[in-house]
């Protein structure tokens, strides 16, 4: 990381990041070109390593790039804002706080943990507990998104 005055490395900050961003950006190989999605997600914290939940239909271009390489990146901000400098354009930036990760996605083909990450998912995105069945997973293509490898920082805004 080049700007280590604004590297973050406590875990309970980059986790308090994570909680904060309202979408994953998840970037996938797609031959020439990355592709880039942005996805809601769900996520947990265990033995050092980041873990995401994602869903969506059982096809479709994301799946398709997955299955033939499942090396992604995923990108998360929260708390971005414009800092004005008046009339020095060059002296224009943003305050934010992001995470950047490596890793690999997989589709869960377990129910029971087909379930714990779309309870993940749904207490990330509205902040209450909801109860899936099985039955109601089941059309569900959940995503798990392994992230050993994840740097975060930020750049407050002053006063």
């Amino acid at each position: 990381m080049r700007r280590k005055d604004r590297e973050i490395t406590r875990i309970e900050e980059i986790l308090d990041i994570i909680g904060k961003a309202k979408y994953l950006h998840l970037g996938l190989f797609d031959g020439k070109y990355p592709y880039v999605v942005p996805l809601h997600y769900g996520y947990e914290y265990a033995d050092g390593k980041m873990v995401f939940y994602c869903h969506g239909a059982g096809e479709g271009h994301k799946l398709d790039l997955i299955r033939k390489d499942p090396h992604v990146c995923v990108e998360l901000e929260c708390e971005v804002e414009l800092l004005s400098a008046g009339e020095e354009a060059c002296r224009y930036g943003a305050a934010y706080a992001s995470v950047i990760g490596r890793g690999t996605a997989e589709t869960v083909v377990d129910a029971r943990e087909k379930i714990h990450g779309l309870s993940l998912l749904m207490k990330n995105q509205t902040g209450r507990d909801f109860v899936f069945t099985e039955q109601m997973a089941a059309p569900v293509t959940v995503i798990r998104i392994s992230v050993p490898d994840f740097t975060a920082k930020a750049r407050k805004k002053q006063g």
